[in-house]
């Protein structure tokens, strides 16, 4: 089969396809759709590709610093799905090792399970058989534990015993079984075959599965480390290319594969760095990821700016290389995946694109971290808040920054950091109100606002917000802006200066960062003195106090007014808030198109992430008005209609027919925002263009075309209070990513009702189907998606839970039924029946009682059932004649008591439990109690 792309489908706790089973945990898990294409694989065999960095498996970090790591690599897998097992897999495994790759026979070293009492299991002696079988010598056959030859999926799921075979680099007769699995470079394992049997419920313990399944795994890197006789994957031809062309195109000398300290100026460390990051870039950029700002998208962008950091700074290389070096990974890689080399064009230019983005970044980060490092006091950490500043302000990577700091032998103050991050992550989680007039450096108090008018000093002029136009590539290009600093505020009074290290509300002539209003988010970035390039004053945050925008500033040294400074928004975030102000826009408008005219808006919040929008509504919003307004809003999208905005007299703006929002109190001149409809044309007496298309009183930031959004997903609607209903919306990749759960979730849920279509008889099987049903509607009920196929698939759920439900309790009852028969044939009206039975639950254990005390009503009966686990389960019934000499709580505490066990219940049910060692007493001890008592 081909590979998997790398971007995991529907799976939200998986940043990147880590391993090369990903693809096939439908089928471990039982839970694959019966008529899809994967369904019908028996025998697979691939090459999956594979990235470890960010997530439980994470890799990034040390990538350069050894010969071996990697964040992408490619794993060699054969599959078996209830077809062969053990016998052929190793045989298998070992005629290609030792006979098609002609891998001497005495380097390699194979290990399988050594058993764990304390779980139940014992040794995997027939896997060990068939190597000693195979000719493997005793001496080479090694058992290990369940830490290194038992192998988990996760907490609960698929599992089971794991032979791994290990090669040894240094050979020469001798014998390095010692050396197995003790992290030695000389001994590595090259290839894992899973052999899964078990599966592991949520209570901990193990049950055998139905179907038996091989996973096997073998890194290509490794293996091509062992074939071309390398002790590093970085001398083998799967990186050679790459690191020559690399040389070409910088000013360093030569990879020699140096490590650690003899690796002066850390330049062999580079050439793995950035030889590792284009390769992932280009498979990962193929595969629809693209350096962003959270999740995978947000890891690429780490990597990319780590490999730009290694080109530029240690390399001395000029710009561009990163991406003049596709063509050569093209060239390894292309054979094994043809889509690189479609793609090849584009992975140069997005690389080439970023790169751009963040060298000049990159140059003042540096400068800045050289000057705080001269003004720093011996033997101290280096400033959190300067830090913070690179993180948030310039967008370097913390691991970036540690690495840049370790290398002049500094540490950074990680407790003052996280306590800065935490702070931020706060703020945001706070909404619009974080921050309000409890803040004491961004709301300006009312005399303060007094002092400025009387002091002459003029309102803020921010229109160079709205100074942005559309390059030819269809990128948005922001004007910078210079401004004056006419006044700093702390702790609700005015100042001329404001020293190092604090927080301060800093008022300009202009700005060009918009400042929270009309429910979108305000601006983040940093200002920077004119003249002073390696100083970088972070914004926080922006407000709007009687015409005078505050940014909300931390600084790093002394602001005097008067000082002249230059302005950089953070555009990532400016331009998200603007695509998600946008899609509000069409929202509202196809919220009226299909609710109709009568639906108002009630309130509204844009952040990058996402929008909020509440509305006036009669009823609930169904599923199909739901898809209907996806629907409108995706057909504006892809009209791509120009975004037209003015600033128009408030007087002119209200005769204008159907437009949204007039009630509100707005600045008079005010600004029009219509899609599709010059403002001027909207303007005309008799237009009635505001009630074909969204035109609203708005002083928001916007795209400047509607196709700029993409896509937009509605993933919550609820009531808030009758009346009034809230959804909120992503869009773009985000809205991309919500259709893609959507469908995986929508394939799990029709997976799950074709099999409980199947004629199930036994319990166990149709308990397992219930509980998938039951977390399958937690995750629905969680998940980013669709909000209509959210309402779908929970119809569903409910539907299918109910039905799972009443099987488990039919099967129950006739497995019950059966067992009292036998039990009445063989004690037919006796006054007493104590035996033990076969039976997988208390509760069907307490249907057996039920029925023989229902078909015999003057039989009093106790019956205990032993379980796997060695626990013993106990239910009896009194029949009512006996009462009240004999209870049923008495009797099943006096025979669990003799277990070691507990019971319960009422003079006439009971029920307990106990352990099979006192089994034998137990009912010995029935016997006893039943006859005094009668």
């Amino acid at each position: 089969l081909p590979s998997a792309p790398v971007r995991p489908r529907g799976d939200p706790r998986l940043l990147f396809v880590n391993a090369g089973m990903n693809q096939f945990k439908p089928i471990f898990l039982g839970t694959v759709h019966p008529r899809s294409e994967l369904a019908q694989h028996r025998r697979v065999v691939n090459s999956q590709k594979c990235v470890r960095a960010g997530g439980k498996h994470n890799d990034l970090e040390d990538v350069g610093r050894d010969t071996y790591h990697h964040t992408f690599f490619e794993m060699l897998g054969n599959w078996s799905f209830g077809d062969y097992f053990k016998e052929e897999a190793c045989s298998m495994a070992w005629e290609l090792l030792t006979e098609v790759y002609e891998i001497p026979k005495d380097r390699l070293y194979v290990t399988y399970f050594g058993g764990d009492p304390s779980l139940g299991l014992s040794a995997d002696e027939e896997c060990r058989d068939v190597w000693l079988h195979l000719g493997v010598p005793a001496s080479h056959v090694l058992p290990f534990p369940l830490k290194d030859n038992f192998w988990e999926m996760g907490d609960t799921g698929p599992c089971g015993p794991c032979t791994e075979i290990h090669y040894d680099h240094v050979g020469g007769g001798r014998n390095a079984a010692a050396l197995v699995n003790q992290g030695s470079p000389d001994v590595v394992e090259i290839w894992n075959l899973v052999f899964m049997q078990y599966s592991r419920e949520v209570e901990g313990n193990l049950l055998p599965l139905p179907q038996h399944h091989v996973d096997t795994g073998m890194g290509l890197e490794r293996l091509v480390t062992v074939l071309q006789n390398k002790r590093s994957n970085y001398d083998t031809d799967l990186f050679t290319p790459i690191l020559d062309a690399i040389h070409k195109g910088c000013r360093a000398p030569r990879y020699q594969g140096l490590v650690g300290d003899a690796d002066v100026g850390r330049v062999n460390m580079a050439y793995r760095v950035v030889a590792d990051h284009v390769r992932t870039l280009c498979v990962c950029i193929t595969d629809g990821i693209y350096p962003g700002f959270s999740g995978a998208e947000l890891v690429l962008r780490r990597i990319l700016r780590r490999a730009v950091r290694f080109c530029s700074e240690v390399l001395q290389a000029p710009p561009g290389l990163l991406a003049s070096l596709v063509p050569t990974v093209v060239e390894v890689l292309g054979d094994a995946y043809p889509e690189l080399t479609r793609n090849a064009s584009q992975i140069k230019d997005i690389i080439n694109e970023n790169e751009a983005a963040f060298l000049s970044s990159l140059e003042r980060g540096r400068r800045i971290i050289e000057r705080t490092v001269q003004q720093m006091e011996p033997s101290t950490n280096f400033p959190a808040e300067v830090a913070w500043s690179l993180y948030g302000s310039l967008g370097f990577p913390l691991d970036l920054i540690h690495l840049m700091l370790e290398e002049k032998g500094i540490s950074l103050d990680s407790a003052a950091f996280n306590e800065l991050a935490l702070e931020d992550a706060k703020r945001k989680a706070g909404g619009p109100q974080a921050g309000q007039p409890g803040n004491t450096n961004t709301h300006l108090d009312v005399h303060s606002v007094a002092q400025l008018r009387s002091s002459n000093v003029p309102a803020t002029d921010d229109s160079p917000k709205y100074a942005y136009t559309l390059g030819q590539h269809g990128q948005y290009e922001f004007s910078p802006c210079q401004a004056t600093v006419l006044m700093l505020y702390r702790d609700q009074s005015l100042h001329k200066e404001v020293g190092a290290g604090q927080h301060c509300g800093v008022i300009l002539d202009r700005t060009n960062f918009y400042a929270e209003q009309g429910g979108q988010d305000s601006d983040q970035g940093y200002m920077i003195r004119l003249g002073q390039q390696d100083v970088l004053f972070p914004v926080e945050s922006v407000h709007l106090c009687g015409g005078y925008v505050i940014h909300e500033v931390t600084a790093v040294e002394t602001l005097r007014v008067g000082d002249q400074v230059q302005l950089f928004v953070d555009e990532a975030q400016r331009l998200a808030c603007m695509t998600n102000h946008t899609a509000t826009h069409l929202l509202n408008f196809a919220l009226r198109r299909v609710l109709g005219d009568s639906t108002e808006q009630r309130g509204s919040h844009v952040t990058a992430e996402r929008l909020r929008f509440d509305f006036d509504t009669k009823g609930h919003v169904t599923v199909e008005q739901l898809q209907q307004v996806e629907q409108v809003v995706q057909d504006l999208i892809q009209k791509n209609e120009v975004v037209h905005m003015a600033e128009v007299p408030l007087t002119l703006a209200r005769r204008v027919q159907g437009l949204r929002a007039v009630d509100e109190g707005y600045p008079d001149p005010v600004r029009i925002v219509s899609l599709g409809v010059p403002v001027e044309s909207v303007l005309t007496c008799d237009s009635e263009a505001a009630m074909q298309t969204s035109v609203e009183l708005c002083c928001g930031t916007h795209l400047l075309q509607t196709g700029s959004v993409e896509d937009l997903a509605i993933i919550s609607e609820r009531q808030l209070v009758k009346g009034i209903s809230r959804v909120i919306a992503v869009t773009g990749g985000q809205a991309k990513e919500a259709r893609e759960v959507g469908q995986c979730l929508a394939m799990e849920v029709d997976s799950v009702s074709l099999r409980m279509k199947q004629r199930i008889t036994s319990i166990p099987e149709m308990q397992n189907l219930s509980k998938e049903v039951g977390q399958l509607t937690k995750v629905v009920a969680s998940a980013a998606m669709p909000q209509w196929q959210r309402k779908e698939l929970q119809t569903i759920l409910k539907a299918l839970q109910r039905t799972a439900n009443t099987a488990v309790k039919k099967l129950e009852l006739q497995q019950a039924e059966k067992a009292a028969q036998i039990l009445l044939a063989k004690y037919c009206d006796q006054p007493v029946i104590i035996d033990t039975v076969p039976a997988d639950s208390l509760s069907i254990l307490m249907k057996i009682v039920n029925q023989l005390c229902d078909k015999s009503p003057g039989t009093s009966v106790l019956l205990l059932s032993p379980q796997a686990s060695g626990e013993v389960l106990c239910a009896c019934q009194v029949s009512k004649n006996c009462l009240p000499a004999f209870s049923a709580a008495d009797w099943a505490v006096a025979v669990c008591t003799r277990m070691e066990g507990k019971a319960g219940g009422s003079p006439i049910v009971a029920k307990g439990s106990g352990s099979a060692k006192g089994m034998e007493g137990a009912l010995t001890a029935a016997l006893e109690f039943a006859q005094s008592k009668l």
